[in-house]
């Protein structure tokens, strides 16, 4: 068969270069880290150059924690639970109904391109992976919507005041990046029960600062 395993304007694989690289350690890219039991790494056409369309990554989380609502603009997306529970949440734009699905070890999700999802541990631990089909996936975060956006545009748009909407954003505005597994740690105790509160986590074990770290 002529050409197999060769994209047609695939500018990365050449005939006449001999053999691409086809390998990469996963652990050598973290896409994020809060803590040493939630991080995600991440191998895209970056790492792989061959890996045209397509990229995974590599997700750990413990219970009390959640990969925050987002959406991605220019990939679907297919979680595949190899430890643990999860719930995998999603907002089908159409309908406007929210789709809880639980899902264990063997059991995969799909998230159609653009919709917004989270994904809510459920068990002590849990590890999957999720491939997007995308060299270079795009992230639309919640958490970065909710830092930029002046409290006078919820007055405007959703009649919320601006100052009780100031003081609940306050932990993520401290965060002064993007959460990704929240919730985010704050110093102060109101802030930290005000997001509990939020996120329907009272009681819930605050995490230490998160540390993250921008794709390579």
């Amino acid at each position: 068969m002529t050409g197999a395993g060769f994209v047609p304007d695939n500018l990365n694989l050449k005939k006449s270069s001999g053999n691409p690289n086809l390998s990469y350690t996963m652990k050598d890219n973290v896409l994020f880290k809060v803590n040493d039991t939630n991080f995600a790494y991440e191998v895209s056409a970056t790492q792989i150059p061959a890996m045209v369309g397509g990229s995974v990554a590599d997700l750990f989380m413990t219970k009390g924690h959640i990969r925050e609502p987002h959406w991605h603009p220019n990939a679907w997306e297919l979680d595949v639970v190899i430890e643990g529970h999860v719930v995998v949440s999603i907002l089908n734009p159409d309908t406007a109904q929210l789709m809880n699905n639980p899902a264990g070890p063997g059991q995969v999700v799909f998230i159609p391109m653009g919709w917004l999802h989270w994904i809510t541990p459920v068990s002590d631990r849990t590890h999957m992976h999720l491939f997007f089909n995308s060299s270079q996936v795009e992230n639309a975060e919640v958490s970065n919507f909710l830092q930029t956006t002046p409290p006078e545009v919820f007055k405007l748009a959703y009649n919320i005041d601006p100052e009780q909407i100031a003081t609940a954003l306050a932990p993520i505005k401290a965060v002064k990046d993007t959460v990704f597994v929240g919730p985010p740690a704050s110093g102060n105790s109101r802030h930290n029960s005000s997001i509990r509160s939020l996120i329907g986590m009272n009681g819930a074990h605050v995490p230490p600062p998160m540390v993250n770290i921008k794709r390579k």
